[in-house]
């Protein structure tokens, strides 16, 4: 007969321990060394992969998708989804063409004013209608889509009078306007996130929404108001895109959900809800926009040379892969 001695059993609960704290930490860590990793492997091979302007222009583009993440961030954390972000920002680039003939504010404020109103009519749908998110923003991106292309079918450029393009030309002390926005705006999203009731309300909602509204807590404006700061950010999306391109593009915004769903997975939150963090999100963005930059470089070396097209592939290779591995640690955290 075989006995378990004290030690032993103590042994083994500091091992059980001990790995659910690694894969925790993975969890919440696995981006970021990846990015650390990133950045050495391009900072020893390539020349110019930290020089100034490959480093603005990286930030720059980047910080669009920047803002549809981090709105996308807050509505997966209740466990929802919108499909309709690339759509909307790329309405709101039209709408900011559109409108700077009559000055820089209005081409800014008026297609930010039209993004919160789509977000807002979005959760509306789903928090009172019921309808599931999937469906409601499929059919608003459908619905934005057209609306861009009804507008112009092609492009519409913007009036350059007022300095709208400066929005993303524009630099402080260096450091380009959208970079600044973009921190700005990720600063005031971990502010709201961990110290206001709506980020704790948020973080509830997804983790269990029936005993949400047995506590009391407004479960239906959370939702309009996580789908409203969606659509106000995919229009700030949108309007940088029109001043970075000179035009309001229709056609713009293809796939940019997906990006922003696969940046904020890289990130760590949970697909189901419950559980996020912004700065793992700002993390994720980077990380991915970070793979595509090395590609380009590699694609200068001659050794190889893969077109735009794989940049989804590579992209929907990379969001399975880290989908099943937070899967594989989340289970193995239950079973610990």
């Amino acid at each position: 007969m075989t006995t378990i001695s004290k030690s032993d059993n103590t042994l083994g609960q500091q091992s059980t321990r001990s790995w659910a704290k690694a894969t925790a930490a993975l969890q919440r860590q696995g981006a970021l060394i990846a990015l650390i990793l990133l950045i050495v492997f391009g900072a020893l091979r390539y020349d110019g992969f930290l020089g100034a302007y490959n480093i603005s222009e990286f930030l720059r583009y980047n910080s669009m998708f920047g803002f549809i993440s981090l709105g996308m961030t807050f509505v997966i954390m209740t466990g929802g989804i919108d499909l309709s972000v690339g759509a909307v920002a790329a309405l709101a680039s039209v709408l900011a063409a559109y409108l700077t003939p009559y000055g820089f504010w209005p081409a800014v404020i008026g297609p930010i004013v039209a993004g919160v109103l789509i977000g807002l009519f979005n959760g509306w749908a789903i928090a009172h209608l019921r309808i599931a998110p999937f469906i409601a923003t499929l059919a608003m991106l459908l619905g934005a889509r057209g609306a861009a292309l009804i507008m112009t079918t092609t492009s519409i450029s913007i009036d350059p009078s007022y300095g709208f393009d400066k929005i993303n030309s524009g630099s402080l002390f260096g450091i380009p306007t959208p970079v600044i926005i973009w921190v700005g705006a990720f600063i005031i999203g971990s502010i709201v996130l961990n110290y206001t009731g709506f980020g704790r309300y948020t973080l509830a909602l997804g983790g269990n929404e029936e005993a949400t509204r047995l506590m009391g807590l407004p479960a239906d404006r959370i939702k309009m108001g996580v789908y409203a700061m969606s659509g106000g950010l995919s229009a700030l999306a949108g309007v940088i895109l029109a001043a970075r391109t000179f035009t309001g593009l229709p056609t713009e915004g293809l796939g940019w959900e997906l990006s922003a769903i696969a940046a904020v997975v890289v990130g760590g939150t949970l697909l189901t809800g419950g559980m996020g963090s912004v700065g793992a999100t700002l993390v994720g963005v980077i990380l991915l926009g970070l793979i595509f930059n090395i590609l380009n470089f590699e694609n200068g070396y001659g050794l190889f040379s893969l077109s735009a097209y794989w940049q989804s592939v590579i992209r929907g290779a990379f969001l399975l892969i880290v989908i099943i591995l937070q899967n594989r640690l989340i289970r193995r955290r239950e079973i610990l």
